[in-house]
């Protein structure tokens, strides 16, 4: 097994990949390409116009992620399976939404073929939002975890909460049986992780409705683990950016190409800006600052930040730049 590139090592910008607000074209996957190796400012790539469709399932996508390869460095892309617009029925979409996820794969960051659906969460589900991939070394696998609602039985009856489950998978083909990751005994949504001197750090959404016992609800918090399967996480933080923002989901988390720097970007999803980016110097401390200069693109939502290298963003740039 090669070993993946690590940051400080050849990389030459990021590319971030999502999707936009409900609209026609909006809950596809968009790129966009940073300016050079600079960490915080943005443009869209193909005019702002999807680089992907999903001709599949709910034929719309949300909350892309691409994890790379420590095999072969060949790319995998899942997405959420779903599509608001046109169609707003919350209590259809949490009781029998897709059990499936999108997943397309590629050499190149540039040519994906055609999507395919795979189906990952149990019949118990009523629906499978926001997934992410991240290598495990210790199962020698990707574990692939999302959000659920998981209910008594098929049936899908009575007040149940989203937990995060995941699966373990080498070929993004066959996947194991799905297991319960997190549960709190309230919502939680939205995790994301990042590896960093032999700690892991998970962020995630607390979902409750802020007040009483969930002072923090609506909000972003993370905790650290030395291990991703690790029955017991150490609590780091609770609600990140409440001082700059009102309320928080989709975090996605990343770390400079030049500096030991990190960026944590937090969906406001009630205001109009949406995406409200946070550093940091100090991982292992908790406390995020704002960043004030920074460029999005247009409407950006949930979805990753990913290093790239000189030849892949010179590709990228000539695939798609209009």
């Amino acid at each position: 097994m090669t070993r993946s590139m690590t940051p400080h090592t050849g990389y030459a910008g990021y590319l971030y990949v999502h999707f936009k607000r409900e609209s026609a074209d909006g809950e596809q996957i968009h790129f966009a390409l940073s300016d050079g190796n600079d960490p915080l400012h943005f443009d869209d790539l193909n005019g702002g116009r999807p680089v992907l469709y999903s001709r599949s399932g709910e034929r719309g996508v949300r909350d892309p992620h691409i994890v790379r390869s420590p095999d072969d460095g060949r790319y995998y892309m899942v997405a959420t399976d779903l599509r608001l617009f046109g169609n707003l029925d919350w209590d259809r979409h949490v009781r029998w939404g897709s059990r499936s996820i999108m997943i397309w794969e590629s050499d190149d960051l540039v040519h994906w073929g055609d999507g395919r659906l795979v189906e990952v969460a149990p019949a118990e589900a009523g629906n499978t939002w926001a997934p992410e991939s991240v290598w495990d070394p210790e199962q020698d696998a990707f574990v692939v975890h999302w959000s659920s609602t998981l209910y008594d039985d098929e049936r899908h009856e009575g007040q149940s909460h989203n937990r995060i489950m995941y699966a373990t998978t080498r070929d993004f083909r066959e996947f194991s049986e799905a297991r319960v990751w997190i549960d709190r005994g309230w919502q939680t949504i939205d995790a994301t992780v990042i590896h960093h001197e032999g700690l892991y750090y998970r962020f995630l959404k607390d979902e409750r409705a802020r007040g009483g016992a969930a002072p923090h609800g609506k909000s972003v918090f993370s905790e650290t683990a030395a291990s991703l399967t690790a029955g017991e996480w150490t609590p780091l933080a609770e609600g990140i950016g409440l001082d700059v923002i009102s309320r928080g989901e989709g975090p996605l988390v990343y770390r400079s190409n030049t500096e030991d720097r990190w960026f944590l970007w937090i969906d406001e999803f009630t205001a109009e800006r949406r995406y409200v980016p946070f550093e940091t110097t100090d991982l292992a401390g908790g406390a995020w600052t704002a960043v004030e200069d920074y460029r999005l693109p247009v409407d950006p939502c949930h979805g990753v930040v990913l290093p790239v290298t000189a030849e892949e963003y010179e590709r990228l740039r000539t695939a798609w730049d209009s």
